[in-house]
């Protein structure tokens, strides 16, 4: 199915999960047919750059299916090279016209990333690298007064946001072209919901955190 704009994704996306939240889903593309159908190629209609967390099942959250999402997970949703290079073949290659970053509540990765910052202690192995992407977004929080955990989450994805318009210049002149929006969300594990906190690129009203910076003003 062609994907016309980054609204009509966004809308598919927030009506799968209101299914999803209802109990309601379809459970669309996911049988042999469409198995059949896509086995030759794809055309997702969204990127989702998610957190690693087991709970935070993209298909499931949003009631999709095979070859609906190009989905990309890090702990804590942190965007490296190859996470922008995947992107950005979604982007430029896939022609998908909306990418989200989806965080979720309680982060494990923020959480790590305050126990850092609070003991002084850097975390053992690779883990450094999560702390080190994360902390931008808790200096931000501090610097506003913020201490809540899920504010400070809302504060991350946001910062998430605005580090892949900014560090993808492949991503931000899509979005300045109308081809492609940048949408952070943000889910509550008990509720299922996934609430937007920052949009870029949807010609919708943002929910854009003040403390998360210009997001409306991708760079690259």
């Amino acid at each position: 199915m062609p994907w016309s704009s980054p609204e009509r994704a966004l809308d598919e996306l927030r009506a799968g999960n209101r299914r999803f939240v209802a109990g309601a889903p379809y459970h669309p593309n996911q049988d042999a047919d469409r198995r059949a159908a896509v086995a030759e190629g794809q055309d997702p209609f969204a990127v989702i750059l998610g957190c690693s967390d087991s709970r935070l099942a993209a298909e499931i959250i949003f009631d999709r299916g095979l070859g609906d999402l190009f989905v990309v997970r890090t702990a804590g949703h942190t965007a490296g090279p190859e996470v922008l290079g995947s992107v950005e073949y979604a982007v430029s290659v896939l022609h998908t016209p909306l990418v989200v970053v989806l965080g979720h509540d309680s982060c494990g990765a923020v959480q790590a990333a305050r126990q850092a910052v609070a003991t002084g202690t850097p975390p053992p192995g690779h883990l450094g690298a999560v702390v080190d992407a994360v902390l931008p977004s808790l200096r931000r929080a501090e610097a506003e007064g913020v201490e809540e955990i899920d504010e400070i989450v809302d504060i991350h994805i946001a910062q998430t946001v605005q580090a892949l318009l900014t560090n993808s210049a492949t991503l931000a002149e899509a979005v300045a072209a109308g081809r492609c929006a940048v949408v952070g969300m943000s889910y509550r594990l008990s509720a299922g919901e996934a609430r937007t906190v920052a949009e870029v690129g949807t010609g919708g009203t943002a929910a854009v955190p003040a403390q998360a910076g210009p997001v409306g003003q991708p760079t690259g």
